[in-house]
């Protein structure tokens, strides 16, 4: 008799933290790069970085916080950053991203510090991108496929990762270059000049086969998770069907949403101070002090300037919070900044359409935020819920809050249910609010509030 052995479910912590850890790049090894222009995305190896970023607005505290925050951003992707600098300009230069000048400087620290990479805190253009690399002689990546690195290394299902490559490809298709014979592959001219018989003609170049083959599976890529959409869908409408609530943990990465949804359900998610640890989504069943049964769902965090190519691929899997009952909208209170972390997330939360639903704002980490932040906090959110993931503060009055938002059952009604009708004693505690229950020699009799079709298949019981 063969005994199956079940794959590792992804939504949780098991062996995924020792997995990630034990993958981690080695700092300090060398990237080995012959000629920057012909890196593909695909194998980027960030290792020794120098971070720059362009303040155009805001205050010098913002375009700190920005360039921290991209600090972070390269950790968790694994490299090693040797030095930040912010160049104040109107805007980013056109040609180079930091101007002419600028870049004999970037050049100078590049080869004092010993960094083979630079990340720039901005989506840079293909010609800006080929620019700075040819001054600055290394690899030049911008946020944008930072981001995308570190998705790649975190996508863990099958829906994941074909939302992570499709993004990828897309954010490589206008950036494909190559330099000298890299990008002929025609087949020659008419005449002796040619390569004889069979070779003549226009042929195609390295870039159009390579353009040609990206566009494929970008096609094939969009199809696959318009199939894996309809299965998210499918399941979405069963749960609205059985009028269970659905809620939807959102917030900015690393803010503690996965944490939470620990706390509130002992969901064994994976964990991780680390910026976007949950890239797929988990949904848990749960229920409130009452009896009512609700749903929660934690989602892939979000970030000041999320890539448009992540939000997009993303879709379908951001729409959950769209479809929710309530956004339980998760601030890190002991970040520098989480009325910019609260903006970021309400712009992208617009963007998939999920700003006209219910909210519920947590300001998460008390135990690390500073008295003054919190005092400040509670006059700009009086009605949010201060809680610690960690500690476990609050986390009681987090769970009668999202009771109380919860959409209630419209229909009031008693009724006597024969002992033998526990399948519909079980769908009240499933769907409804049982408000008050008496056994009798005849059955249970129940005072209950339950929607419309619940209370339709009751109505030869009511009392």
């Amino acid at each position: 008799m063969r005994t199956e052995v079940s794959e590792p479910d992804v939504t949780t912590g098991e062996l995924e933290l020792e997995e990630r850890h034990s993958l981690r790049r080695v700092a300090g090894l060398s990237t080995e790069l012959t000629d920057v222009t012909e890196v593909e995305y695909r194998q980027l190896r960030l290792e020794r970085v120098v971070l720059v970023g362009v303040w155009t607005e805001g205050s010098i505290s913002d375009a700190e916080n920005s360039l921290t925050e991209l600090a972070a951003l390269a950790e968790t992707a694994g490299s090693e950053v040797l030095e930040g600098l912010i160049q104040r300009r109107g805007r980013p230069d056109a040609a180079t991203f930091i101007g002419r000048g600028k870049v004999d400087e970037l050049r100078d620290v590049v080869i004092a510090t010993g960094a083979d990479t630079v990340i720039c805190d901005g989506e840079l253009s293909p010609s800006q991108l080929r620019k700075l690399e040819e001054q600055v002689k290394v690899k030049v990546v911008d946020r944008t496929a930072l981001i995308l690195d570190i998705f790649a290394q975190h996508a863990k299902s099958k829906e994941g990762k074909a939302q992570v490559e499709l993004a990828q490809l897309q954010y490589l298709l206008p950036r494909l270059r190559g330099w000298g014979e890299s990008l002929s592959r025609q087949g020659g001219g008419a005449g002796g000049s040619g390569g004889g018989v069979g070779t003549r003609g226009p042929g195609e170049t390295k870039i159009e086969t390579d353009r040609r083959r990206i566009n494929t599976r970008i096609s094939r890529l969009k199809r696959e998770i318009k199939s894996l959409r309809t299965v998210r869908q499918t399941k979405r409408s069963k749960r609205t069907n059985s009028g269970v609530p659905a809620v939807a943990i959102a917030g900015y990465t690393n803010a503690g949403k996965s944490s939470l949804l620990n706390s509130l359900t002992s969901a064994g998610v994976l964990v991780e101070d680390a910026l976007f640890a949950t890239l797929d989504p988990t949904t848990r069943r749960t229920a409130a002090e009452d009896g009512r049964v609700f749903t929660l769902s934690d989602t892939v965090g979000f970030v000041r300037h999320l890539p448009h190519h992540i939000v997009e691929a993303f879709r379908s899997t951001l729409e959950e919070v769209a479809y929710a009952d309530l956004v339980v909208h998760v601030v890190d209170g002991a970040h520098p900044d989480p009325e910019g972390q609260v903006s970021a997330v309400r712009e992208v939360l617009g963007e998939v359409g999920a700003d006209r639903i219910p909210e519920l704002l947590v300001v998460n980490k008390m135990d690390a935020a500073d008295e003054e932040t919190v005092l400040r906090l509670k006059r700009a959110w009086p009605d949010a819920v201060f809680v610690s993931a960690r500690s476990g503060l609050g986390i009681d009055e987090l769970h009668a809050a999202i009771a109380q938002r919860l959409p209630r059952p419209a229909v009031d009604l008693r009724v006597l249910l024969p002992y033998d009708r526990g399948d519909l004693v079980a769908r009240i505690h499933r769907t409804g609010q049982v408000l008050d229950t008496r056994h009798t020699e005849d059955g249970t009799e129940l005072r209950v509030r339950v929607g419309e079709q619940l209370a339709a298949d009751l109505e030869g019981f009511r009392v």
